[in-house]
């Protein structure tokens, strides 16, 4: 690859993403544009992040505010497939990564980039998420993937190499946590949380409350849908997404909902360690689920099932643009047609339960479904289908019966 001239760099203002934008300019000794996405992860990470950028040697640093992009065409879609990985990571990190890839790409294309760079590690998911990205949308440009090139091989490396060249970071080698915070998630890595033999440090949660600590008095929430998307809380429409978002992550974050601790599959073939709180969106994901029960014949509804498995990993593996996820996103809007109505949840100390669910598109019967005997149902009918459902056994077991009569026979 010829050296570059300009480079776009996705950047967090993170311990990797600091010192890549000085190593770019004293490998490559090209410009280096900083690009930075606003999904959520909040004031702190984002005060002062152009003046650092730039402070650190960034020819410019663009900061764009994409959470209503972020809630309404990635989150609310993966809600509608009830996207999961591994039975229990709601994808926080995993689906924000071609949001900011492509916006990475954008102003790449806009300011005359000849490269893109990432500070993505050569063992974990992102580089595959950022890259397919990159290829799907802007093929021609060469990536820079400083973590496969340079010397560093620690976090306490990175730490030195910030300190050498004056690079402001937050960590230390005292507080070592990798961690990546959006609307929908924060995920905690690193540190003790390495080894799975250790329990997670209290330490370490930020969004949610410890559950013993959490309220002693239950509260319910009221979450209602419009063909499978979240739309209003406790009866309270809301025009935005994002504002439904942090009104639920409140709610959820001040019981201790969300919190899973889980050693995952990474795309790699490695197992990795990681903490993660999602308090909102537990709490849509549950409520979620809890009216698909009502509206989803038992066929659709196990088929979405098997189908929800491949968009998750599809999610993490960093497949966004592709023509697979677009016809999946189409069969999922198909079955949410009729996902309408309103289901209530009582919160208590972390757990979660369904009190209440309502949709005019409800298929349950109460007078099929009820044990008192009513004319919708002839229980008379249900000899019938067993009688059919049962042939094969029954005639494999008569004929393994005939089969352990004629041996017993020779053996006598």
């Amino acid at each position: 690859m010829n050296k570059p001239k300009k480079v776009a760099l996705a950047y967090s203002g993170g311990l990797d993403t600091s010192i890549i934008i000085p190593w770019l300019k004293e490998n490559y000794g090209c410009e280096v544009v900083a690009v930075c996405g606003d999904i959520g992860q909040g004031g702190e990470e984002l005060t002062g992040l152009k003046k650092k950028a730039k402070a650190t040697g960034a020819k410019e640093c663009y900061v764009a505010d994409m959470r209503e992009e972020f809630v309404s065409e990635y989150l609310w879609k993966m809600v509608r497939a009830g996207g999961e990985y591994e039975h229990k990571y709601l994808l926080g990190t995993s689906i924000a990564r071609p949001l900011l890839a492509k916006r990475q790409v954008e102003v790449a294309l806009e300011s005359g980039c000849d490269a893109l760079s990432h500070g993505c590690t050569g063992k974990g998911n992102d580089q595959v998420r950022f890259e397919l990205t990159y290829k799907a949308l802007a093929p021609h440009l060469p990536v820079i993937a400083p973590w496969r090139e340079w010397d560093i091989v620690s976090r306490e490396d990175a730490i030195k190499y910030a300190a050498s060249r004056n690079v402001p970071i937050a960590q230390s080698t005292k507080k070592i946590y990798s961690r990546d915070r959006n609307i929908w998630h924060i995920s905690h890595e690193g540190g003790a949380l390495e080894s799975p033999a250790n329990a997670a440090p209290d330490q370490i949660w930020m969004l949610t409350t410890a559950p013993k600590d959490a309220p002693n008095k239950p509260e319910d929430v009221t979450i209602g849908f419009e063909k499978g998307t979240p739309v209003s809380v406790n009866g309270k429409r809301y025009a935005s997404a994002v504002a439904l978002l942090e009104t639920l992550n409140k709610i959820g974050g001040k019981h201790g909902v969300g919190r899973i601790d889980l050693v995952e599959n990474r795309f790699v073939g490695m197992k990795s360690r990681g903490c993660y709180e999602t308090p909102g969106g537990a709490l849509i994901m549950y409520a979620f689920r809890e009216l698909e029960a009502l509206t989803l014949d038992k066929s659709m509804a196990h088929y979405k099932q098997k189908l929800a498995l491949d968009y998750a990993e599809l999610v993490y593996n960093g497949l966004w643009f592709t023509p697979l996820r677009e016809s999946l996103d189409a069969f999922f809007d198909k079955t949410c047609e009729n996902t309408t109505g309103e289901i209530t949840l009582r919160l208590y100390k972390g757990g979660i339960e369904p009190i209440c669910r309502k949709s005019p598109y409800s298929l349950y019967s109460h007078a099929i479904a009820s044990f008192t005997m009513g004319a919708e149902y002839d229980q008379k009918d249900a000899r019938g289908f067993i009688n059919i459902i049962g042939l094969p056994i029954q005639v494999r077991a008569a004929v393994q019966k005939a089969t352990q009569k004629r041996e017993t026979t020779k053996k006598r």
